[in-house]
């Protein structure tokens, strides 16, 4: 049997997932790498997208956003500002999300509200790209 690499995925609110997995493949800020047992160590900074975890035949998406990722001897641990199953997702309602932080900023006042509306618009822009793969 092959080794498996010890992952755990957390974010702020909890942890998303720790267990052993064939695959990791992480959308670093430099590019998307991928991760396997015995990886050599370092560490990257994420850019919004998916990462996919492979375990046997099965491949599942969790969307992420912000954080960074972390190889050591002992495996991959990533921390998100934000994790979302893509399982869980309803595309029609990100897709009315985004309608609506589109106008959100339209009609902001100041330079914080158009910045909070521009991050929303990024956020589920990404989103609704990663549920079209």
């Amino acid at each position: 049997m092959a080794d498996k690499l010890h992952f755990d995925l957390v974010s702020p609110e909890r942890r998303v997932f720790a267990g052993e997995v064939d695959m990791v493949v992480v959308p670093g800020a430099e590019g998307d790498f991928g991760v396997l047992a015995n990886h050599a160590p370092f560490m990257s900074t994420i850019r919004t997208g998916a990462i996919a975890v492979h375990s046997g035949n099965d491949v599942t998406r969790t969307f992420i956003r912000g954080g960074f990722a972390e190889v050591t001897a002992n495996g991959l641990t990533i921390l998100a500002e934000e994790a979302i199953d893509l399982a869980d997702v309803d595309a029609d309602a990100v897709s009315k999300s985004l309608t609506e932080a589109r106008e959100d900023l339209g009609q902001a006042r100041n330079d914080e509200e158009r910045h909070e509306a521009e991050a929303r618009i990024e956020k589920f822009q990404a989103l609704l790209s990663e549920l079209s793969h």
